[in-house]
């Protein structure tokens, strides 16, 4: 995607959040979150120019933050020469129109600025087609107070995505893109369900590495695999899924697969188009949590991807805790345990132990033999084919040797056949 933006003709924003005593933890803005929204509107191309957070015990029905607190925004917009306002919290349709009218300046929502830097990043075909289903899906509720932001398409953050002639057409024209969109993702989908079966019938473990935004998940599946995809210190860096194969030891190999990041308040458009690509969590064997040890709201953070793998993963996957960047904190900072390693990817450090944890968590069960098998087991080819990792098929006139890399179950069916095990 094209950068629009120069550091001197940078949108000008002013953040605004709502931290309401009727909010869930999910909903509320705070010092942190709104921290967190200054960083993704540099990621999207723009400078802060001031913050605000409001505490109410309700949102007001028609401003959301007030009419008084409303016109304050407004003067510190133009005391600021800003031209735009960016809120912390999820706005709808009539929030939207209503404070657009009092303050001056067209307003987005947290929801809309994340998908303004999808729309930047999104490289692949695939990724586009996610990246516009979920703009559509967010923008056909809003079609009739769009006004003012479709004057400004190609002009700024919050423009990029459909364009100026889609989004004034009618909302069934909408509808009907939505559903093909949709279908083409679904054409994705079957795409990878074959990939899947593939995988399967070679017998490769797949590891999906996981995290919040920005965490280093990039950086160590370049590290392992010398994948050479960009991992910059910024938000959203990566969003089209990238795999490799992963040599973990001598008898076994993986699938290593980065995903998109997650972050706090990830838009629910985001997380349904997505699924395309989220749904390799549901099949992954196992899973790396990438966590930045050296962040400030590191639990936080930690939080929201556990609730966001037990929505997304199968149940009773195992997730191995990487603490990443662990050479700038205290080693008493971070948690000792069984699934938990410490490492730095930039730096290299570690990498043998996550190694061996990945061993441990999925090879433990996997042999790697030769067996002989007589004619009359034929079929025990086609199964081991089918179930396991076959390195080679030789026919003798001793029997069908094979060399092979089997689970536990298929190991106890051969042991009696085994000439070679490694």
């Amino acid at each position: 995607m094209e950068e629009i933006f120069e550091k001197n003709v940078q949108e000008r924003a002013v953040l605004v959040g709502l931290n309401a005593a009727c909010f869930t933890k999910a909903q509320t803005a705070t010092e942190e979150t709104m921290e967190e929204l200054e960083a993704l509107l540099e990621t999207a191309g723009g400078f802060c120019t001031g913050k605000v957070l409001q505490n109410r015990a309700t949102p007001d029905a028609h401003s959301f933050i007030g009419e008084g607190k409303a016109q304050e925004v407004k003067m510190l917009v133009e005391f600021t020469q800003s031209t735009m306002v960016v809120f912390d919290n999820e706005l709808s349709p009539g929030n939207m129109r209503a404070l657009e009218e009092i303050i001056g300046v067209p307003v987005l929502d947290r929801s809309a600025l994340i998908l303004d830097i999808f729309a930047q990043r999104a490289k692949t075909r695939e990724g586009r087609l996610q990246v516009e289903l979920a703009q559509y899906q967010y923008l056909l509720p809003r079609l009739s107070g769009m006004g003012k932001n479709l004057s400004r398409q190609g002009g700024g953050i919050g423009t990029r995505g459909p364009g100026e002639t889609k989004l004034e057409s009618d909302r069934r024209h909408i509808r009907e893109r939505i559903d093909r969109l949709r279908g083409e993702l679904e054409q994705v989908r079957q795409v990878r369900a074959v990939q899947r079966e593939r995988r399967i019938k070679n017998s490769m473990p797949v590891v999906a590495i996981v995290g919040y935004t920005n965490a280093g998940k990039s950086t160590l599946l370049n590290k392992l695999t010398g994948a050479g995809i960009p991992a910059n210190n910024r938000l959203f860096d990566t969003l089209d899924t990238t795999s490799r194969l992963l040599t973990v030891s001598d008898n076994l190999d993986v699938i290593l697969s980065d995903t998109v990041g997650f972050i706090a308040k990830l838009p629910h458009h985001l997380v349904d188009a997505f699924r395309a690509t989220l749904e390799e969590l549901e099949y992954a064997d196992l899973l790396l949590h990438v966590i930045d040890a050296s962040d400030p709201n590191r639990e936080e953070h930690i939080e929201v991807v556990d609730k966001l793998i037990a929505k997304l993963a199968k149940p009773g996957t195992t997730v191995l805790r990487c603490y990443n960047k662990a050479d700038l904190v205290e080693p008493t900072d971070i948690p000792i345990g069984e699934d938990v390693v410490k490492m730095s990817a930039r730096h290299g450090m570690g990498m043998e132990d996550l190694l061996a944890a990945i061993e441990k968590a999925l090879g433990h069960s996997r042999h790697q033999i030769t067996v002989t098998l007589p004619y009359s087991m034929g079929g025990m080819v086609e199964t081991l084919h089918n179930n396991a990792q076959v390195l080679s098929t030789d026919y003798t006139g001793e029997g069908i040797v094979v060399e092979t890399v089997v689970d536990d179950i298929l190991y106890g069916r051969l042991k009696n056949y085994i000439t070679k095990e490694v």
